[in-house]
């Protein structure tokens, strides 16, 4: 089991709930890559998170997690939401979902909720980068401008 208390370092999270079926999540790894590779060693690590019940959706299945993360080079915990007892604490119902938390004091604060930018098609077509401008404000001692977004991509797949 991991923990964020774990991560004793980090100044904050940059939670991603994603899972390996969903087109929208598949277009996004490489980006969620990207800002793990940025943000890390600011104190910003990402941590995903699979929520999806793989009863219900097979190919979420955890040996398939595996595959996916050595498949595609993820440089972050790929974890799964056991019981899907964490999304709903955090309020996810997309993958991709992210919650950007910052490090006060003992507490973990959220600081942006929503989605990684507005294209998920082409990541050379996008005009806005929630996640990369909430990180950069917050690295500079600044409020987030925009602290939420509507998450698009596919629902999260919940035990029947």
């Amino acid at each position: 089991m991991v923990s964020l208390s774990d991560f004793k370092e980090a100044k904050g999270f940059i939670v991603v709930f994603t899972c390996n079926h969903c087109p929208y999540a598949k277009k996004y790894e490489d980006r969620i890559v990207a800002l793990d590779k940025k943000y890390k060693d600011a104190g910003y690590p990402v941590i995903a998170i699979n929520p999806n019940d793989a009863n219900v959706q097979p190919e979420d299945g955890f040996q398939q997690m595996i595959t996916r993360a050595k498949e595609k080079g993820f440089t972050f915990p790929y974890l799964v939401d056991e019981g899907q007892k964490v999304y709903p604490q955090y309020g996810a119902t997309k993958t991709p979902h992210v919650f950007i938390l910052q490090k006060e004091g003992s507490k973990n604060i959220v600081k942006y909720i929503g989605a990684i930018d507005n294209n998920y098609d082409d990541p050379n077509d996008v005009s806005e980068h929630y996640v990369q401008d909430a990180m950069d404000a917050l690295l500079s001692g600044k409020p987030v401008a925009n602290a939420k977004t509507v998450a698009i991509g596919c629902t999260i797949k919940v035990k029947k």
